[in-house]
């Protein structure tokens, strides 16, 4: 068995396993995402991509892991990305509250699974 660091807490652990498992949900939505989109995918600016993983991100730490495990990102269209872009817009300026935000991006992705 490896000894542990002792300047590394319990609590740093499991907020780094977190923010991985956070990391490797996003990166297989966003996979799916893109190959749902095809060729659409390429209109996205590297800033828009960027926000909608963060988006996604948040969606994912606020979802319950079934409700996640559900949503099917592949079948998003572009029309739908424009509108988790203009969410994600409202959720970094605080200008509606972040559940029911985030209630909207999962109710987009909910109406095309």
């Amino acid at each position: 068995m490896t000894p542990r660091r002792p300047d590394i807490s319990d609590e740093d652990l499991g907020m780094r396993a977190f923010q991985l498992r956070k990391a490797q949900a996003t990166e297989r939505a966003i996979d799916r995402v893109r190959h749902g989109l095809g060729a659409e995918w390429t209109s996205l600016t590297g800033e828009e991509i960027a926000q909608i993983e963060w988006v996604l991100g948040e969606l994912w730490a606020y979802a319950a892991r079934a409700d996640w495990d559900d949503l099917h990102f592949g079948s998003l269209r572009m029309h739908d990305m424009r509108r988790i872009l203009v969410f994600g817009r409202e959720l970094r300026t605080h200008s509606r509250s972040a559940v029911d935000v985030l209630q909207d991006v999962a109710q987009i992705v909910r109406n095309r699974s």
